[in-house]
C-alpha cells in the first residue's frame, strides 16, 4: 500500500487510526484540515485548498486523513487502501467532545469548547454524508481495497500485529520502494 485514505466522521478515531498506519508503514501521514483551516479557526479558499488537495494526492506515497466529500472522489482515485470508519453517532459525538482542551498535530488550534454547528454536522453526518461516500466507494478503482471499521474496538483489533489492516499495510510497506 503506498496510498491510504482515511474517512469517516469527526470524531470517529480517523486521526489516531492514521497515526498508527504512519507508524506501521513510514507513509507521509497528511490531515486536510491542515490544508483547510487555518490558525484562528478561519480557512483558505476554495481554490487554494484544491491545488494544495491535488498536489497531494498526485504524490506516490501518502496517508491522508479527511473525508472532505466534495474532493473524496480524487483521493479514492489514487488510493490502493480506503479505511472507512463507520462508527455509531454516539461514539463519534463522544470523541469530538473528548478532544477538547487537547492539542492536536492534525487542527492547527486547540479546541475550547464544542461548536453547536459542528455537533449538528456530526449528528447529520450519517445521513447527509454517508450516502454520497458509500456511492464514491461503489465506484472506487477495482485495485483500490476497502476496509471498514464500525468500532473503535474493531480499530485497534485490526491495527494490532496479525490484524487484517495491519497484515496489508506492513507486508505492502516491506515490499515498497523507499523514496
Amino acid at each position: 500500500m503506498r496510498r491510504v485514505a482515511i474517512i469517516g466522521s469527526p470524531g470517529s478515531g480517523k486521526s489516531t487510526l492514521a497515526r498508527t498506519l504512519r507508524d506501521l508503514t513510514g507513509l507521509p501521514l497528511h490531515y486536510l484540515d491542515m490544508l483547510w483551516h487555518l490558525p484562528d479557526g478561519s480557512h483558505v479558499t476554495r481554490a487554494a485548498f484544491d491545488a494544495a488537495h491535488a498536489e497531494l494526492v498526485s504524490q506516490e506515497r501518502w496517508i491522508i486523513d479527511g473525508t472532505y466529500l466534495r474532493t473524496l472522489p480524487e483521493r479514492i482515485a489514487r488510493a490502493d487502501l480506503v479505511v472507512l470508519l463507520d462508527l455509531p453517532l454516539e461514539t463519534c459525538l463522544e470523541g469530538i467532545r473528548a478532544r477538547i482542551g487537547t492539542a492536536r498535530e492534525d487542527l492547527p488550534w486547540q479546541e475550547t469548547e464544542l461548536d453547536p454547528e459542528f455537533v449538528s454536522y456530526v449528528e447529520r453526518f450519517p445521513d447527509e454524508q454517508l450516502p454520497r461516500i458509500r456511492e464514491i466507494l461503489d465506484a472506487r478503482p477495482q485495485g483500490c481495497r476497502l476496509v471498514e471499521l464500525r468500532s473503535r474496538e474493531e480499530a485497534e483489533r485490526a491495527t494490532a500485529p496479525g490484524g487484517r489492516l495491519s497484515r496489508l499495510v506492513t507486508s505492502a510497506a516491506e515490499s515498497a520502494p523507499r523514496s
